[in-house]
């Protein structure tokens, strides 16, 4: 058998759409090898062994077959690949990236009062496999505007599932460094549930900062409460880390502090040595 038919026999194309309830739909276009009437459509979560979601292949037409995540289904935190299983098959197929219509994912809008926020992109990897990137966060702080000044940066937000009271702070912490806590004032600003801060950088690059310091950006909503992580999820970016790039300013010494986005989409600011 030549490569060319093994890659056909082994892997299925999924188109991918997403209604405004947060419904995820897996549309397999037809192939050259058409999955059995009992097939599955598995993903299975990276890093955790074992951690599988099976959703049921239906027929809607003649060699084509669909699935549904719904948004209630519990599917925890993480990446997830997927693939087609068949029962009594030692193999599995490898599911690949068709067309995918997210646009009801942009510019969400839960409730406020949303107690859990579940967020779910379908996306290619790098090596062109269709991929899940699902978030749940119980509270969650949304980030919104960042805006970059010459000596700081000032951002806007949303709470959800838990309101700011008196008191609340925007935490920035060091992992690894519990010490190394840095707190400036949270303030409401618009719509109930949403929030305003300025984060000075100084204070972030204070003592001798010889490697990358990434700090993180945390909401206590009041004085005693759970850290809310701040992040950005209610739209169709499975990783912002690449691709929402802002300015860095100066500090001392000729440190550079940066505001960004981790991997999981986490709002962070970098500060690095003037070497780097």
């Amino acid at each position: 058998m030549t490569a060319t038919a093994t890659a056909t026999a082994t892997t299925v194309r999924a188109d991918c759409a997403a209604d405004p309830a947060g419904a995820l739909t897996f549309d397999l276009a037809p192939a050259a090898t058409v999955p059995g009437p009992e097939a599955v459509l598995l993903l299975r979560r990276r890093g955790a062994a074992g951690t599988t979601v099976r959703l049921p292949l239906t027929s809607t037409a003649p060699g084509r077959l669909r699935a549904v995540l719904p948004p209630s289904a519990d599917v925890p935190e993480g990446r997830w690949d997927a693939y087609v299983e068949e029962p009594g098959s030692e193999h599995t197929l490898t599911v690949l990236p068709g067309l995918r219509d997210l646009r009801a994912l942009v510019d969400r809008t839960p409730d406020t009062g949303t107690a859990t926020i579940r967020s779910r992109v379908p996306y290619p990897t790098l090596d062109g496999r269709l991929a899940l990137r699902c978030w749940v966060r119980a509270p969650h702080a949304e980030a919104g505007a960042i805006r970059v000044g010459p000596s700081g940066m000032s951002a806007e937000g949303e709470l959800y599932g838990v309101q700011a009271g008196e008191g609340a702070v925007v935490e920035a912490r060091l992992p690894g460094e519990p010490a190394r806590v840095h707190r400036v004032p949270l303030t409401a600003s618009g719509q109930p549930g949403g929030f305003a801060f300025t984060l000075p950088y100084a204070p972030l690059a204070e003592g001798l900062v010889t490697e990358e310091r990434l700090w993180r950006l945390w909401v206590i909503p009041s004085p005693g409460a759970k850290a809310v992580r701040i992040s950005r999820i209610l739209d169709d970016v499975w990783s912002r880390e690449h691709t929402f790039v802002y300015p860095g300013r100066p500090v001392a010494d000729g440190v550079r502090a940066t505001p960004c986005y981790s991997a999981a989409n986490d709002l962070c600011v970098r500060v690095v040595p003037g070497t780097a």
